[in-house]
């Protein structure tokens, strides 16, 4: 019989994480730990408030579930027992790993998957003054980062994409603006963008309200984030959008992750895996989704004062496996 049990734990950031929506000191994570008695196996949420959730929210989920998991709910029933979001992220996650285990494997082993030595991620740049964003770029790239992701509101945009870019001229640069850039003359700043060679544009517009997309010119890939969460949302992006952006918390774990890869594969759409801020727990298990995308960004746990363990180690730019 499997025993389930959660908490919430509070993880203060080494310094302030800011994007267009508001600045964080500390994110709260619910962590799931499933037991057949013999395996433990821990998966890891981050409840979002940008879509209705809170740890509260989260653990009053997962107690609703807890009495299925126990009598023995399996991961395939699990997609539908629980909607796509950070609940069902931390309990897919963790029911792979038990999976894994029982069998005596690693997850790699378990989705017949290589594992990869390495994979480049990107080192997000919070939103700041011009000033301060160049120096997080030009200590970013001295100590080793090759992917830059510039967090953006409205203001200063092109001065602060120049900025970077004189700061790490070698480094690619993708931008993301958390749905702020409603009203401006995208197009022009798509060009402009263009001529620092950003290699993506992220969110621009806010999710629901992006049809203008449909309207201009992309002389940059444009990626959804908000706007995709789950597998069933990708047919209607075609038309606005060259890249998703696939969150474990968003669309509620590794199984519909998965999903997600080959739907916008077939979809004709390019892949980007992100995350929210966490530690390794929930950037390990999103890995198997970044080793088949074109754009990583899983640097989650580099914003912490403290990771959990065992951590993964982030170096020259690359998160090692």
């Amino acid at each position: 019989m499997t025993q389930m049990t959660f908490q919430s734990v509070e993880l203060p950031l080494a310094k302030p994480f800011a994007i267009s929506r508001g600045t964080r000191t500390a994110v709260t994570v619910v962590r799931v730990s499933l037991t057949d008695g013999e395996f433990t196996a821990v998966g890891e949420c981050t409840p979002t408030a940008r879509y209705q959730e809170s740890p509260q929210s989260v653990c009053e989920q997962l107690e609703l579930i807890r009495p299925q998991v126990e009598q023995g709910l399996s991961r395939e029933a699990l997609q539908q027992a629980l909607p796509a979001g950070s609940a069902r992220n931390a309990l897919d996650c963790a029911m792979w790993r038990l999976d894994a285990a029982k069998q005596g494997k690693d997850l790699w082993q378990l989705l017949d998957m290589p594992k990869p030595v390495s994979v480049i991620t990107a080192e997000t740049l919070s939103l700041d003054s011009l000033e301060n964003m160049a120096k997080a770029a030009e200590v970013a790239v001295a100590a080793g980062a090759q992917l830059l992701k510039i967090k953006l509101d409205r203001e200063q945009i092109l001065g602060k994409v120049a900025a970077i870019r004189a700061a790490a001229p070698h480094a690619t640069l993708v931008v993301d603006a958390n749905e702020a850039w409603l009203g401006l003359d995208l197009g022009s700043v798509f060009e402009a963008l263009h001529e620092f060679n950003v290699a993506m544009i992220e969110q621009p517009l806010p999710a629901g309200n992006d049809s203008d997309l449909v309207r201009c010119l992309h002389p940059i890939p444009v990626c959804a984030d908000e706007s995709c969460h789950e597998r069933a949302d990708i047919e209607g992006l075609r038309d606005r959008y060259e890249m998703i952006n696939i969150k474990l918390d968003k669309c509620g774990g590794l199984t519909e992750a998965l999903a997600m890869t080959d739907v916008a594969r077939q979809s004709g759409l390019r892949i980007m895996v992100g995350c929210m801020l966490g530690s390794s727990i929930a950037m390990e298990a999103a890995l198997p989704v970044a080793v088949q995308a074109e754009r990583v960004d899983l640097d989650g746990p580099i914003w912490l004062a403290q990771d959990a363990e065992p951590a993964l180690r982030y170096e020259n730019g690359e998160v090692w496996l």
